[in-house]
C-alpha cells in the first residue's frame, strides 16, 4: 500500500491536541463527576465505578471504529465524529448527575447512555488518532511521537483538573453543567482545528482502493483474518498481560505506603507524584535514544519494551521485600525507579503497536490498533479491580499486611516477566524482504556475538 510518512513534528503535536482534548472531557467524567456522585449527591461509590466500567467496556468496540478507518481509507472523519459523540457524552453524563438529585431513575438511565456514548466517543477518536499516527510518522519517530501524545494526554487531565476545579467552586448542579459543556465544547473545536487538512491525501492507489472495497460490510472476516496473524495474537496477547500488570498497582500503592510505611495521605500523594515523574523520564529516555538511531524500529524499540518489563518486575519485586523493613527501605527511590521503567515500557508498547500496525495484510491497519486498543482497556478495567480484590483475598488469608502486600506486588511482577517473555517472542515490522524475519532475540544474540 502506498503509505505517505510525512507527518512533520507540528503534525505530530497536533494530534497531540486531539489527545489533550479526548484526556480534558475524560478527567470531568471520570474524576469530577466521580466525586460529585459519592460526596454532594451522597451516592454509593460503587455506582460511579459501574459507570466508568461500563465506559471502558464499551471500548471492545475499538477493533469496529479501526475497520471502519481502514475501509474508508481515512481517519480525519472518525476523530472530529467520535470526538463530537464524546462530547456530547460528556454533556449527558454532567445531565444525569444534575437529574439523579430530582429524579434518580432517569438520572441513572441518561448517565448509563452518557458513559456508553464516552465510550464509543473516545474508542472512535482515540483509534483513530493512533491509527494516523501508525501509518504517517517515519518508523524512527513513533516513539518520540507516542510520547508527545501521551504527555499532551495528561496534560488535558492537569489543566482541566486545575482549571475547571476553580470554576465549580463554590459548587452548584448548573455550575457543574456550565463547566462540563464549556470544555466539551473547547475539546470538540480544538480537536476540529488540530486536524484540519492534516491527514495526507491520495493516501490510497486505484489498486489499493479495489481491494479494500469488497471488504466493506465484512468486519467477522476481516477480524479472524487479523487474529490469525501469529505477530498480531502474540502482540494482542502481550498488551494485555503487561497492561494488567500496569494497571494493577495503580490502586494499591498508596494503601501500601500508608498501612506499611506509615504514610500520611499527604507523603503517600508525594509518593504517587515521584512515581508519575518517573513514568514521565522513562518515556522521554526511549523517545531519545530511539530518534538517535534509525533503526530503532526493529531493535532499540523491541529492546526498551522487554527491559521495562523486566525493570518493572525488578522494581516491584524490591517494593514487596521493602515492605519488611519499613524504617530503612528508601520507598521513595523505589517506586520512582518502578515509574521509569514503567514510563520505558509503556511508550516502547505503544510505539510497537503504532509500527506493528502496518505489518501483515496491507489495508488492515486500524482493526489491528483497535484489537490492541480494546485489550488494553479490557486489562486497564480489570487491573484496578483485580488487584484490589487481590489485596482483600490476601488480606482475608494473611493476618501481617506486610506478607499480603508483598503476595500481589509479587504477583504483579510475575505478570511483568510473563510479558517480557512474550515480548522477547515478537518480530519486528514485515519488511519487503520476503525471508523469514528474526525474532528480537536473535536479533540480540547476533548483536551480542558481533561485540565480542
Amino acid at each position: 500500500m502506498n503509505q505517505v510518512l510525512g507527518l512533520s513534528w507540528a503534525g505530530i503535536v497536533r494530534l497531540g491536541l486531539v489527545q489533550t482534548s479526548l484526556g480534558a472531557i475524560i478527567v470531568l467524567t471520570t474524576t469530577v463527576i466521580n466525586r460529585v456522585m459519592v460526596v454532594e449527591l451522597a451516592l454509593p461509590a460503587m455506582l460511579p465505578g459501574i459507570l466508568v466500567g461500563i465506559h471502558h467496556a464499551v471500548q471492545m468496540s475499538r477493533p469496529r471504529f479501526g475497520h471502519g478507518s481502514d475501509v474508508g481509507g481515512r481517519t480525519t472523519g472518525w476523530i472530529v465524529g467520535g470526538m463530537l459523540v464524546l462530547a456530547l457524552g460528556g454533556v449527558a453524563a454532567a445531565a444525569g448527575t444534575v437529574l439523579i438529585a430530582t429524579d434518580v431513575f432517569w438520572g441513572l438511565v441518561v448517565s448509563t447512555l452518557a458513559f456508553v456514548a464516552i465510550g464509543l466517543g473516545a474508542s472512535a477518536a482515540g483509534t483513530s488518532t493512533l491509527v494516523t499516527l501508525a501509518k504517517h510518522v517515519a518508523p524512527h519517530r513513533k516513539a518520540a511521537a507516542a510520547t508527545i501524545v501521551w504527555i499532551m494526554m495528561i496534560a488535558g487531565f492537569a489543566i482541566t483538573a486545575g482549571v475547571a476545579g476553580q470554576y465549580l467552586d463554590p459548587f452548584t448542579p448548573m455550575r457543574l453543567l456550565s463547566v462540563t459543556a464549556s470544555v466539551s465544547t473547547i475539546a470538540f473545536v480544538l480537536t476540529v482545528v488540530s486536524v484540519f487538512r492534516l491527514e495526507p491525501k491520495n493516501v490510497l492507489t486505484a489498486q489499493d482502493r479495489a481491494a479494500l472495497s469488497t471488504q466493506r460490510g465484512s468486519f467477522s472476516k476481516a477480524l479472524r483474518e487479523v487474529w490469525h496473524e501469529p505477530e498480531a495474537k502474540r502482540f494482542t496477547i502481550f498488551v494485555f498481560v503487561s497492561m494488567l500488570a500496569y494497571s494493577a498497582q495503580d490502586l494499591i500503592l498508596e494503601p501500601f505506603a500508608g498501612t506499611v510505611f506509615s504514610m500520611t495521605p499527604g507523603e503517600s500523594t508525594s509518593l504517587s507524584g515521584l512515581q508519575h515523574s518517573g513514568v514521565l523520564l522513562g518515556m522521554i529516555i526511549v523517545a531519545a535514544t530511539t530518534l538517535v538511531r534509525k533503526n530503532a524500529d526493529t531493535v532499540v524499540l523491541r529492546r526498551w519494551t522487554i527491559v521495562g518489563c523486566l525493570a518493572s518486575a525488578v522494581s516491584l519485586a524490591a517494593i514487596a521485600i521493602g515492605g519488611s523493613f519499613p524504617q530503612t527501605w528508601p520507598l521513595g527511590g523505589n517506586v520512582f525507579v518502578l515509574g521509569v521503567s514503567n514510563g520505558a515500557f509503556a511508550v516502547a508498547a505503544i510505539a510497537s503497536m503504532m509500527s506493528l500496525a502496518s505489518a501483515g495484510k496491507t489495508g488492515a491497519e486500524g482493526l489491528r490498533m483497535g484489537l490492541w486498543g480494546a485489550s488494553q482497556a479490557i486489562a486497564f478495567a480489570l487491573g484496578g479491580f483485580l488487584g484490589t480484590v487481590a489485596i482483600d483475598v490476601s488480606r482475608g488469608f494473611i493476618g501481617d499486611p506486610v506478607m499480603a502486600y508483598g503476595l500481589v506486588f509479587s504477583l504483579e511482577a510475575v505478570m511483568f516477566v510473563v510479558a517480557a517473555v512474550i515480548g522477547m517472542r515478537l518480530r519486528p515490522a514485515v519488511s519487503d524482504d520476503p525471508q523469514p524475519m528474526p525474532s528480537f532475540g536473535e536479533i540480540a544474540m547476533v548483536e551480542v556475538l558481533d561485540a565480542r
